[in-house]
This record gives structure tokens, C-alpha cells and sequence, in this order.
């Protein structure tokens, strides 16, 4: 995207310059009619402004800051056109150029990311470096380094585009890549949640054309793109941050002030005022400085943000970092007039707690958050709470009691009845903030085969972190840079390219093999992505569920027991009801229902009932 830079020369000694303009242009036929545009130049404020073809001002709003002025549009039934906006002070003046764009037909009505779906999380330093040219850049600090584990690598759109049928064949449907906007940030810029220019994807990523073309490359495979997006904080080397529009743009202590990452203050009734600002209001960390919701024009500026790359970009979804340490009810805004535009997109928050009742809260329509007439409108949250269980080592508890193995699984999943949308619940074992599952579990392919498939088979919508399906491990306690390694075959040299089966070793072709058949299985299962579940107490630690629907019944058996168990199967009549048999969806063996069901410790059947 070329920067709209528009110089228009008045006299020999007089000229004005707009640095620049946010957004940089929009659309016809938008549900926003109301366009806020942010005109920055040096003392830009000191001019009237007017614009060309009939379009009617609803308002420009001037701060203490005379270097920004902000100009409210009423685009509702203007035509696809280029506008002039003139800036006038006395006898000089200057104009610019600024495009309204035909819309995409049925934009609006995009359909986003549901429980059909399998997620690939993308860490998207450390996937491919397909471009080497763009490694580094003269106008961004930090330079690659791989030596350096925590420091940029080179990954770039460029190698997600490459390898898109390496992400097709293991089952995945959508991507969900890691910040990609400019961070400038000195070092650790590589994670990209410190941002410097939310309007610009990273050059040592690629262009903005790039990211267009990821989405075009994944809708022509029928796969969907995820943004990772960032509302609550900005990267300290934010081109705004010399020159703020507002002194309250910012939550201010003034300047810097620690979070203190309690987010229950958000909801407990017994929370003190200081410590909910605290958290609200408090830096998630000293380089990263913490928007102000609440303030009209920082919350107008990221629903219109937003809802640019929707439309640019051609997006399928949000996955929101750090959803629940925004201004409560600023993020709720942000997110309803999201959802007001685009009424089937999904956008999944990251609420990261350990307790079903303080997630759901966070869960649009919650019955929970509606007893302090609360709403959030997020469409989906992310399951911290399987996260934890299965992080926590719940398949290395061998022997079963009231309160350890499989019954921590059985014990979550009666929780449902807290969620408003239990199918639109984010599923997943680990993510680019936790510790790799691998690692957890020593690399026994047996406790990944049981973690994986519970993640498949259960309700709601399965993520999966890159890496993992070839065996990739990674310690968390080693820093962050450890969880996020470079994934093999990425990089010109690599000894091991894990991208292609010749590539591989066999051992990660064992955790590859399995990691397609099971989602590749998943992609057609109907009843998997939207049959309710009946599931029975675990015995000998052994966890038994069904799903169903009027036409399919699949049934799952997990033994988390060391020792081969046998199951009487008249226990589990009123699921099995006629079926004669089931057929494994691994082994594609088939048992006969009216025996018993034998299975081998430490492993999982997947019966499709026949």
C-alpha cells in the first residue's frame, strides 16, 4: 500500500503537508456511514475544511493537539468516487485526495470461522522464510538474528503462502498467523504484539499487498484468514506516541503504569476501585503503552481500523489478544460495531482464566456477565480451562481418584451449561504463550494421540499450534523464544525439511500421519462440528462420550489408564441404542457393540457407530 502523501504547491513561499491520513480510504455502502477521518500534519488544525461532490461534514473535531484534526463524513449513498478535501487558512489552502472504494459484493454478509474449522496457529516469525530479501529493512530497527532465540528469524507471509498446502494436507481449514502490523521495537519486535503502525504490515514480513494475496491464496483452497488483532495497548515506538492527538489517547500515571493482570476486578462485586483501574488502565508492560477506550476517538479510530483490514484484507475472522484487560465497556463497543457490520464474522477474545464461570462472563449474551447487566458481544472465548488440564498433565496421572485423571476432563465438560454458544468455544492443548505439549508430555506419542483427539472430538471450534504435529517440542521455563522455534525446512539450509514427507523423519511422520488422518476425518463430520454430547463418568480412569445428531453417532474412548481395560458396553445403551457396530476411525477395525470393547492403555478409539 503507498503511503498518501498529497503536496499541492500555493504560492512560491506557502505549502502544507498532510503526513498522514487514517483510515487511508474506505468503502461504499457500509453499515459505518459515519467516517472519521484522522488528518495529521503540522498544525493542520488551524485550517477550515471542506469536501467536494456534496458530501455532507457531520463534524470535525480539533484536540490540544493542533497537529491532528479529525473529520466525521456521511458516506451513506455516496457512490464509489474520489472525494476532495480542501484545508483553507485565509488565503491559503491545499487539498487531498481521498477514495471512497466500491464494496465487495455480499461483504457484509462474510461468513467467518465456525466449529467446521480446525485453526493452525502460526508463529509467524518462526513458520518459513520464503522471501530472504525482506529479512531486514533500513526504516525498522531489530535485524534478523537466528542465533538469537528470541530475536527476529526472517519468517514471512511469503513462507505461509508457500507452504498453505502443507497446512491443507494436515486437516486445517483456517490460519491464524501472529501479529503481522509493524512493531519497531528494538529487540523482541519479532512477536509483533508491540505495534508501531496499525495501518502497515511489517516490512520483514512483506506488504500489505502480501497479506491480501494470503487471503486470496487461502479462499481459493476454501481456508479462511485469522487476524490476530490488538486492542488493548500499541507498541511504545508507535509513530503516535511523539505526538499524542490527546493527552488521555493513553491511560496515563502519568505515563507508565503496571497492570496488575487481576482480571477478576472486572467482575467481582468486592473488587476496589483502585485495583479494577489498576488493571483496566495499567500497561500490560512498560513498552507497551495502554489504549484508552473510553475516550470517543481512540475507540472510533480502532472500529474503523478493524473493520479496514476486514474489508482490504478480506478477513474471515479475529482472534483478540489480551480481550479482557481492554476498557470493559469500550471493548464491548468495538466488538458489537464489528459484529454490527459483519453480522456471521466470528471474533474470539482472550480471556485467560482458569475458572468456567469468569470465561463464559466474557462470552456474548452470558447469563453470568447479564446479572451485572453486562455484555461483552464477543462471539467466541478461548477454553483456558481444557488448556489447563491437559497442560497440567492430566494424561500422565495414571491411577484414577476422586480428583485426578480423566475425571478433570469429565468435571470441565459439565460446566457447559455456563456458555451462551458452547460450539463457538476455542479448543486447544497450547499456543504460542504456553508450554509446548510435546514438552509437557516428553514426547510420548501415545499422550499426544489422546490430547489431540479430545481436542477434535469434543464441541467447539479445534486450534492447533504449528509444529506440534511433527513432534516439535519447546520449554516454556527457557523463555519464550524456546516454545517458538523455528519449524524445519523453513529456512535455505535447513537439514530437515518436516514440509514434505521425503523431508521428514519418521518419527515425525508418525506424529504428522496421525495429526491428518484425525482432521482430515474431522472436516466432513457434521456431527463432530455441531451434535450434542452425552458423556459418562470416567471409570479406571477411562473417559466414554458420544456425539450425535439424527443421521450419525460417533463414539469416543479415552484410556488414560496404563493398563489394557475392557467396557461393558450395556452401560452405554441409551447412546448405543441400535447400532450393531462401530468402525475405529485409526485402525478402521470394526467391534461388534454387543461384546465388550477392549482398548490398549495409554490410547483412544474413535468409533463411527454403524
Amino acid at each position: 500500500m503507498k503511503k498518501l502523501y498529497f503536496f499541492l504547491l500555493i504560492s512560491v513561499s506557502a505549502f502544507a503537508q498532510i503526513d498522514r491520513v487514517e483510515p487511508p480510504f474506505w468503502w461504499n455502502n457500509m453499515t459505518h456511514n459515519d467516517l472519521q477521518i484522522m488528518f495529521y500534519g503540522k498544525n493542520i488544525a488551524q485550517n477550515e475544511v471542506t469536501v467536494s461532490n456534496g458530501i455532507v461534514i457531520k463534524g470535525v473535531q480539533k484536540t490540544e493537539n493542533p497537529n491532528y484534526v479529525f473529520v466525521t463524513i456521511d458516506t451513506e449513498n455516496s457512490p464509489a468516487q474520489d472525494l476532495v478535501f480542501t484545508f483553507k487558512n485565509g488565503k491559503k489552502s491545499f487539498t487531498h485526495k481521498y477514495s471512497l472504494k466500491s464494496r465487495k459484493e455480499n461483504s457484509r454478509f462474510r461468513k467467518g470461522f465456525d466449529s467446521s474449522d480446525v485453526i493452525y496457529l502460526i508463529m509467524s516469525d518462526r513458520f518459513a522464510n520464503g522471501n530472504p530479501n525482506n529479512d531486514n529493512n533500513d526504516k525498522l530497527t531489530e535485524k534478523a538474528n537466528r542465533n538469537n532465540k528470541d530475536g527476529r528469524h526472517g519468517g514471512d507471509i511469503e513462507g505461509i503462502i508457500k507452504n498453505l498446502d502443507y497446512i491443507q494436507s494436515l486437516g486445517a481449514t483456517a490460519i491464524w498467523p501472529t501479529p503481522l502490523c509493524e512493531d519497531n521495537d528494538e529487540r523482541g519486535s519479532y512477536h509483533t504484539y508491540g505495534q508501531s503502525d496499525v495501518y502497515k504490515i511489517d516490512a520483514r514480513f512483506g506488504t500489505n499487498e502480501d497479506y491480501v494475496r494470503l487471503s486470496a491464496e487461502l479462499h481459493q483452497r476454501g481456508m479462511k484468514n485469522i487476524m490476530d488483532y490488538v486492542t488493548n495497548h500499541w507498541g511504545y515506538k508507535h509513530w503516535m506516541m511523539n505526538d499524542l492527538p490527546t493527552y488521555d489517547w493513553l491511560h496515563q500515571f502519568p505515563g507508565y503504569g503496571q497492570t496488575n493482570y487481576k482480571m477478576t476486578t472486572q467482575f467481582d462485586p468486592n473488587a476496589s476501585a483502585i485495583d479494577t483501574k489498576n488493571c483496566m488502565d495499567g500497561w500490560f508492560v512498560k513498552s507497551m503503552p495502554d489504549l484508552n477506550q473510553n475516550n470517543p476517538l481512540v475507540l472510533n479510530y480502532l472500529i474503523q481500523n478493524a473493520i479496514w483490514w476486514i474489508e482490504y484484507a478480506d478477513l474471515d475472522g479475529f482472534r483478540v489478544d489480551t480481550y479482557s484487560y481492554a476498557d470493559k465497556n469500550g471493548i464491548a463497543n468495538w466488538t458489537k460495531a464489528i459484529t454490527d457490520e459483519y453480522p456471521n464474522f466470528n471474533i474470539v477474545g482472550e480471556a485467560w482464566l482458569y475458572n468456567h464461570a469468569q470465561i463464559a462472563y466474557w462470552q456474548k449474551d452470558s447469563k453470568v456477565a447479564a446479572i451485572q447487566s453486562y455484555n461483552s458481544h464477543l462471539p467466541s472465548v478461548m477454553d483456558f480451562m481444557l488448556q489447563g488440564i491437559i497442560s497440567g498433565g492430566v494424561f500422565n496421572e495414571n491411577k484414577a481418584n476422586w480428583n485426578e485423571g480423566v475425571i478433570k476432563l469429565y468435571d470441565s465438560f459439565t460446566n457447559d451449561f455456563l456458555y451462551p454458544d458452547v460450539y463457538n468455544i476455542l479448543l486447544f492443548a497450547e499456543n504460542h504463550d504456553t508450554n509446548r505439549l510435546n514438552e509437557v508430555y516428553k514426547n510420548d506419542f501415545k499422550k499426544y494421540q489422546m490430547a489431540m483427539t479430545l481436542i477434535a472430538t469434543v464441541r467447539g471450534i479445534p486450534q492447533i499450534y504449528y509444529g506440534s504435529e511433527i513432534g516439535m517440542a519447546g520449554d516454556k521455563g527457557k523463555g519464550d523464544g524456546d516454545i517458538r522455534r523455528d519449524f524445519p525446512g523453513g529456512w535455505n539450509g535447513d537439514t530437515n525439511n518436516a514440509f514434505t514427507k521425503a523431508g521428514r523423519t519418521e518419527e515425525q511422520n508418525k506424529f504428522f500421519d496421525f495429526t491428518a488422518k484425525l482432521f482430515n476425518w474431522r472436516k466432513n463430520k457434521t456431527v463432530i462440528h455441531n451434535g450434542k454430547t452425552t458423556h459418562y463418568i470416567p471409570e479406571n480412569n477411562v473417559y466414554v462420550y458420544f456425539r450425535y445428531n439424527e443421521t450419525e453417532s460417533v463414539m469416543v474412548v479415552i484410556n488414560n489408564n496404563e493398563e489394557k481395560q475392557t467396557l461393558k458396553t450395556n452401560r452405554f445403551l441409551e447412546n448405543i441404542k441400535n447400532h450393531q457396530s462401530g468402525k475405529d476411525i485409526f485402525t478402521e477395525t470394526t467391534f461388534d457393540l454387543k461384546n465388550d470393547i477392549t482398548i490398549e492403555g495409554k490410547s483412544v478409539l474413535v468409533f463411527e457407530l454403524k
